[in-house]
C-alpha cells in the first residue's frame, strides 16, 4: 500500500506542476514546472516496474528541458498579457475530475480493474492464463539468450525497444543541432562567429 500512496502523491504533484506551468506568467518558471511533471512521471514508471520507460522518459525530459530553457533565454518576449479567466479554468478542471471519477467508478463496478500490482496477464477469474511463466520457461531455448530480461527486451519486444532507442537518439540529435555553434551563421556583419572571425 505504501507504493500506492507514493504514486498518488506523485500524481498530485504532477497536477500541481501542470497547473503552475499553465498559470505562471514567467515563461522560464513554466518550463521548470513542466520539467518537474516529466521527472515525476519517470519516477512513477520506475515504481510501476517499467525501468525502460523511466529511462526513456528521463533522458527525453532532460533534453527537452535544455532545449526549452535555451529557447526561453534567447527569445524576445513580444507577447501581451491577457486577463486570466479563473472561473472557466476551475469549471474545466472540475468537469475533468468528475469525468475521471465516473470512468474509474464504472470500471471498478464492472470488474475490469485488476488489483494494484497484479499483472493483467497473470491469470484470474476473467483473464486467460498468463504468459509470464511461459517466458521464464521458454525464453532461453527460443531466443538463445542467457538473460530472460534481455530476451524479452531484444526478442519479444524488439520493435518497442527500437522505438525507445529511436526517441532517445532523436532527442540527442535535436539537442545537438540546436546547441551547436560551429557552422552556424551569425547576425554579425560578415556572418562569422566571434571565435571564427578572430582566427
Amino acid at each position: 500500500m505504501g507504493i500506492e500512496y507514493l504514486i498518488v502523491v506523485l500524481i498530485g504533484l504532477m497536477v500541481i506542476g501542470a497547473l503552475i506551468a499553465i498559470e505562471m506568467r514567467d515563461l522560464l518558471g513554466s518550463v521548470i514546472a513542466l520539467g518537474a511533471v516529466g521527472f515525476a512521471l519517470g519516477v512513477i514508471d520506475l515504481l510501476l516496474g517499467a525501468p525502460d520507460l523511466a529511462i526513456t522518459q528521463v533522458v527525453v525530459e532532460v533534453f527537452a528541458l535544455v532545449l526549452l530553457i535555451r529557447a526561453v533565454r534567447t527569445r524576445e518576449d513580444t507577447s501581451t498579457q491577457q486577463p486570466r479567466d479563473t472561473l472557466r479554468t476551475g469549471i474545466v478542471l472540475l468537469a475533468g475530475g468528475l469525468l475521471l471519477a465516473a470512468v474509474f467508478a464504472a470500471l471498478v463496478s464492472a470488474g475490469h480493474m485488476p488489483a494494484f500490482g497484479e499483472p493483467i496477464l497473470a491469470g484470474g477469474a476473467n483473464v486467460p492464463p498468463g504468459v509470464s511463466a511461459d517466458y521464464l520457461a521458454n525464453a532461453a531455448k527460443e531466443t538463445g539468450a542467457a538473460n530472460t530480461v534481455m530476451a524479452v527486451l531484444l526478442d519479444y519486444r524488439a520493435y518497442d525497444t527500437l522505438g525507445e532507442a529511436t526517441v532517445i537518439f532523436a532527442a540527442v540529435l535535436g539537442t545537438y543541432a540546436l546547441l551547436r555553434h560551429i557552422g552556424r551563421k551569425s547576425d554579425r556583419p560578415g556572418g562569422a562567429e566571434p571565435e571564427e572571425a578572430a582566427r
